[in-house]
């Protein structure tokens, strides 16, 4: 008779990553502002998301040598480089997470993906930006919002 073991497999595979996620997110409220590990939560969950759509997460938290804003995830999808902006939320009391991107926040996005792009050898044509919006205590908590905004051409070169 031919023994199972539950951790083999697929349902290892499935498993695994969500249980280092709770691990990993215990960890975070213990010894982080309550704030900052709802951030890092949610990326996680959104890395998780992005890569059961097919994309290919290639970094997180990415900054540039200047240091002048922070890429949440930047991932592959197809020919496509995509940089991830993560907002989340408990609640929507205060409006949807993606409100809080404003042209001051896109423009540091946008500054920091050029930098990532020029360094990897990428075509500004082949660039998206996405925004991955959570609210834990939503119906609907996740919402994935693909060419959430456009750079100007100008600030492709």
């Amino acid at each position: 008779m031919k023994s199972s073991n539950r951790w083999s497999g697929v349902k290892a595979k499935a498993w695994l990553p969500r249980i280092f996620d709770r691990l990993r997110q215990s960890l975070r409220r213990r010894h982080w502002n309550a704030d900052l590990a709802l951030g890092r939560d949610g990326e996680d969950w959104a890395h998780r998301y992005l890569q059961r759509e097919g994309m290919i997460v290639v970094a997180r938290n990415w900054r540039s040598a200047g240091g002048a804003a922070e890429l949440d995830l930047v991932a592959r999808d197809g020919e496509q480089l995509v940089f991830v902006e993560v907002k989340t939320r408990r609640s929507d009391e205060y409006g949807a997470p993606e409100r809080a991107i404003d042209w001051d926040k896109r423009r540091h996005i946008v500054h920091a993906a050029r930098n990532y792009w020029l360094r990897a050898g990428w075509d500004p044509a082949q660039v998206r930006f996405d925004v991955v919006s959570i609210v834990v205590e939503a119906a609907q908590p996740l919402t994935h919002l693909r060419d959430a905004f456009r750079i100007v051409p100008a600030q492709a070169l």
